[in-house]
């Protein structure tokens, strides 16, 4: 029998971790045709508004429904603006692990969103779920994501050698394939106890039934 998750909000003192919904569509294609996003994701190339239509309406809730993982959208709870994604994937419900796979817009880096978004997240599954183990791999040079993992608490654990194909722009606009390596992070539940005060407190709300 497959287990999967609940259609739940998780609320932080910024942000609302929430379902995709189809009008989140435009300005998802958007955040998905971005240069950084299309270098370090293996996303469609251009990013079109029924690629992004297809993944909020059946991807996405194909992935809790099926038991894979769950898919949010993450918001600002001020303005309700589209910020960024979040994906727990690959779940493996005997040994009680995912990994997280997460986007900013361009517009709203640089503000914490995405360790804020991973962190809510890593302590629903952590607390609320009974999870053990949260996994995330990062490509080699994308420094922004390795921090984040840093910022929650993760420990690198090694290298997946020649594991990813990244993306590079051409000086003719056209996007080639970079084989590139993985550095795998994880996160389990008692690394969150010895966090920073500021980050450990930063804390989270879950909304059950959330539609």
């Amino acid at each position: 029998m497959t287990s999967n998750f609940p259609e739940i909000s998780i609320s932080t003192e910024r942000l609302v971790l929430r379902p995709l919904e189809e009008a989140d569509v435009p300005a998802f294609a958007e955040m998905m045709n971005d240069e950084l996003v299309t270098a370090w994701t293996s996303v469609p190339v251009p990013y079109t508004e029924d690629d992004a239509r297809e993944w909020i309406t059946r991807g996405a809730p194909a992935e809790r429904t099926e038991g894979r993982g769950v898919v949010f959208a993450v918001t600002e709870f001020l303005t309700q603006r589209l910020v960024g994604t979040v994906h727990l994937g690959k779940v493996n419900w005997r040994v009680r692990s995912a990994e997280a796979a997460y986007v900013i817009a361009p517009w709203a880096r640089g503000e914490g969103y995405a360790a804020e978004s991973v962190l809510a997240a890593a302590q629903w599954l952590f607390q609320d779920r009974g999870f053990e183990r949260l996994e995330i791999r990062t490509p080699a040079d994308n420094t922004a994501s390795q921090q984040v993992a840093q910022k929650i608490g993760c420990v690198s654990e090694g290298v997946l050698r020649n594991a990813w194909i990244a993306r590079n722009r051409a000086e003719d606009g056209r996007w080639t394939d970079v084989r590139t390596d993985l550095i795998v992070w994880s996160l389990l539940p008692e690394d969150l106890d010895g966090m920073p005060g500021e980050t450990a407190e930063a804390g989270y709300s879950s909304y059950a039934e959330w539609r």
